[in-house]
């Protein structure tokens, strides 16, 4: 005879199998589903609970955000907060290392670590963090759980996660805290910016196939942003230019190799598709900044500690709307809002290659 406890995870598993399955026909948002590998740029609270400090989980951080201080690097929503949003989401995907609910699962998971990289090593002078093959892994045990509920791998695939949007922004930490931190990393010494840019993409292209080994068809590879163009980076010194030139040529070595890898993906595997989102266009000049409305590019909102990040309980500044630079890495609410409606709707190649993320998501494959 059956136990209590038999029945009751039975019927969770039928719940969740119809759950599921009705996703698959008519689901409240776009896609059943929405992975997101990256840094700082997108952790909504991975790193809290690790030896670090690049962690955000208080304020002046998420002051704007409706549940105050998460982990989030930004005050309020992060570009993949809206870009759920966008796609239909009621709620923000949740961070995995406190996400334990098959059904929380299902809808997507946010696997994004603060100073993490393309590279184990990267970041790693800060303390802990998930790199890129940790995310991974943290994936594949996802995909796992989730073909254990469906009863077996081939359906899970198929009918699910084959429809689901996968967001991967990495690579800016390989820059910012590996290339360009030779005190800690001897990369710089060893590569040219145009070898090292070759390097991050030939390992990258390994990890986005491992990712598509998993599942995943429909892909948006996030390009670098100006990093020369930080307040922390212009601290250091620009030569008379606006930005630090030498960082912004590095990482542009990089994005356009990560859009040639966009054309590699999509002709060798034709029955998924990749885009290439141009963030680093999207920053723009000053000029188009202020069309915006971030007429502040250059300068933080928050007052910082000696890492760059905001001081605990620190009052910010009150025209953060016009900021772009929440800290003296990471930029506002606003700015990721303009990033990320222009990423989801712009009809502009240059802007996202082949398509963008709203076409993405409606495609059939």
């Amino acid at each position: 005879m059956a136990t209590n406890d038999t029945v009751i995870w039975t019927l969770m598993i039928v719940v969740l199998v119809v759950f599921i399955s009705q996703s698959c026909v008519r689901g409240e948002s776009q896609v059943p589903c929405f992975f997101i590998f990256g840094d700082s740029l997108a952790d909504n609270g991975n790193n809290n609970h690790l030896k670090t400090p690049a962690k955000a989980n208080y304020l002046p951080y998420g002051i704007d955000f409706p549940k105050g201080p998460t982990g989030r690097f930004t005050n309020g929503r992060t570009f993949v907060d809206i870009i759920a949003e966008l796609l239909g989401f009621e709620n923000p995907i949740p961070c995995f290392a406190t996400t334990r609910r098959s059904k929380d699962m299902v809808r997507g998971l946010n696997y994004a670590s603060g100073s993490a990289g393309l590279r184990d090593e990267t970041g790693t002078h800060m303390g802990a963090n998930v790199n890129l093959n940790k995310q991974l892994l943290n994936h594949k045990a996802t995909v796992k759980h989730i073909a254990s509920v469906m009863g077996h791998k081939q359906s899970s695939n198929k009918c699910y996660l084959n429809k689901c949007l996968y967001s991967v922004g990495m690579g800016s930490n390989d820059y910012m805290n590996n290339y360009f931190q030779p005190k800690f990393y001897p990369t710089s010494t060893k590569y040219t910016p145009e070898q090292y840019a070759t390097l991050l993409i030939k390992q990258y292209s390994r990890q986005i196939k491992t990712l598509y080994m998993y599942g995943a068809r429909k892909v948006a590879l996030v390009g670098l942003g100006q990093v020369g163009c930080a307040p922390y980076s212009i601290s250091t010194g620009t030569n008379g230019s606006a930005c630090v030139d030498k960082m912004n040529d590095a990482v542009q070595f990089f994005n356009e190799k990560l859009k040639s890898l966009v054309d590699q993906l999509n002709t060798n595997l034709t029955d998924a598709k990749f885009i290439y989102v141009n963030t680093y266009g999207m920053s723009g000049s000053s000029a188009d900044r202020t069309t915006t409305g971030l007429k502040v590019s250059d300068v933080n909102c928050c007052p910082v500690n000696e890492i760059g990040q905001c001081v605990p309980s620190a009052a910010p500044c009150k025209n953060r709307s016009e900021h772009m630079f929440w800290d003296l890495f990471h930029p506002t609410e606003m700015a990721n809002l303009v990033t990320a409606r222009r990423a989801y709707n712009s009809s502009n190649p240059s802007d996202t290659y082949p398509m963008n993320i709203g076409h993405l998501a409606k495609l059939r494959l």
